[in-house]
C-alpha cells in the first residue's frame, strides 16, 4: 500500500492536495520482481473459482492491459499457460483505461457468434512502473491491480445480459496521455530523455475530454436503446478523479446513491479499475442480480467506452 503520507515524502505534496483534487487516499503497487501477469494470473484463477470453472473450459482469454509484461509474448499467452488453460486462444487488447469494456464487447462477440463458449476477461495493469515517481502530477494517481470477468453463453437461449455499447476513439489528441518511448517511434535501444519512458499526460485537456466523454457516451448509448439515466439501477464509471466522477454525476443528474466508487484505496488502475469496482460493488451488496448496470470509462488514445448490462450471475 503506497499512502499519500508516503508520497509527501516522495515529492512535494501533501495528502490534502492530493485528497483535494483527486480523492484518492492510497493505491496499491506490485512487490519488487511482479509484472503484470503476476496479477492477472491470480485474478484470472479467482475468477475461475468464483463461477467454478476449470481452466480448461475456457475457450478464449482477453487480457485488457497497456503495461505488458513485454511486447511479446502477450500477457494473455502467458496467462492461459499458467493457469492451465492450455487449449484457450489468447490476445491482449491495448484501449488503457476504456480496455475492460473493449474486451467484453469482444467477448460478447466471440460468444453470440459461436465462436466461443466461455471467454474470460481479465484487465490488469502495473503502472507503478511506468508513472514517473517524482512527477507529482501523475504519481499520485495510479496504482497496480487486476479484475476479471467471465461471459459464458446461455445454453437455454435467454436473453443477453449486455444490453449495449458504445466505444469509440479520437487519435487526434493521442499525445495528451503518452508514454513516449518504449515503441517503434522511438525504441529504447536509441538514446532518450528518461522521463520520456514515463506517462506524459496533459491533466487540464484529459479532464475535459472526461468529463465531456462520460455523459456524452452514457446519454448516446441510452437513447438508442430508448431509455434514459432513470433506468440505471447503478453507475460504476472508470475511477480515474473524484472531480471527473463528481462531475459526470452532476451533468447525468444521476443521484450519488446510485453510483459505485472505490476510487479513494486504489486510485487509477486502468483496465482493472472497472472490474474491480464492480467486484467490490457485489461484495458490498450494492450490485445485486437483475440490476442494470453502466459502466463507462475513458483513457488514452483518446478512447471511450460505455457498456450497458443486467447482471446475471451464474
Amino acid at each position: 500500500i503506497l499512502s499519500n503520507a508516503d508520497l509527501e515524502r516522495q515529492v512535494d505534496t501533501t495528502d490534502e492536495w492530493i485528497v483535494s483534487r483527486t480523492g484518492i487516499r492510497e493505491r496499491r503497487i506490485v512487490a519488487p520482481g511482479q509484472a503484470t501477469s503476476d496479477l492477472a494470473i491470480l485474478a484470472a484463477t479467482n475468477v475461475l473459482e468464483a463461477a467454478q470453472r476449470g481452466a480448461d473450459e475456457i475457450d478464449v482469454l482477453i487480457v485488457p492491459t497497456c503495461t505488458p509484461d513485454h511486447l511479446f509474448p502477450s500477457v494473455s499467452a502467458i496467462t492461459a499457460n499458467a493457469i492451465g488453460a492450455h487449449a484457450a486462444a489468447a490476445f491482449d487488447i491495448q484501449a488503457v483505461c476504456s480496455g475492460f469494456i473493449y474486451g467484453l464487447a469482444q467477448a460478447l462477440a466471440l460468444v453470440e457468434s459461436g465462436l466461443a463458449q466461455n471467454v474470460l476477461v481479465v484487465g490488469a495493469e502495473v503502472f507503478s512502473r511506468v508513472t514517473n515517481p517524482h512527477d507529482r502530477g501523475t504519481c499520485i494517481l495510479f496504482g497496480d491491480a487486476a479484475a476479471g470477468a467471465l461471459v459464458v453463453r446461455d445454453e437455454d437461449g435467454g436473453p443477453s445480459g449486455f444490453l449495449g455499447f458504445e466505444l469509440g476513439a479520437d487519435g487526434s489528441r493521442g499525445d495528451q496521455l503518452i508514454v513516449p518511448v518504449g515503441g517503434t517511434r522511438h525504441p529504447a535501444s536509441e538514446p532518450f530523455d528518461p522521463d520520456d519512458a514515463y506517462v506524459q499526460m496533459n491533466g487540464r485537456e484529459v479532464f475535459r475530454f472526461a468529463t465531456r466523454v462520460i455523459e456524452d457516451s452514457v446519454l448516446r448509448l441510452l437513447d438508442r436503446l430508448g431509455m434514459t439515466i432513470d433506468d440505471v439501477d447503478l453507475l460504476v464509471p472508470h475511477q480515474a478523479n473524484q472531480r471527473i466522477i463528481d462531475h459526470a454525476i452532476g451533468r447525468l443528474g444521476i443521484d450519488a446513491t446510485r453510483v459505485f466508487n472505490n476510487l479513494e484505496h486504489y486510485g487509477n488502475t486502468s483496465a482493472a479499475s472497472i472490474p474491480l469496482a464492480m467486484a467490490e460493488a457485489r461484495d458490498a451488496g450494492a450490485l445485486r442480480p437483475g440490476m442494470r448496470v453502466m459502466m463507462v470509462g475513458f483513457g488514452a488514445g483518446l478512447t471511450w467506452a460505455a457498456c450497458f448490462v443486467r447482471y446475471e450471475p451464474e
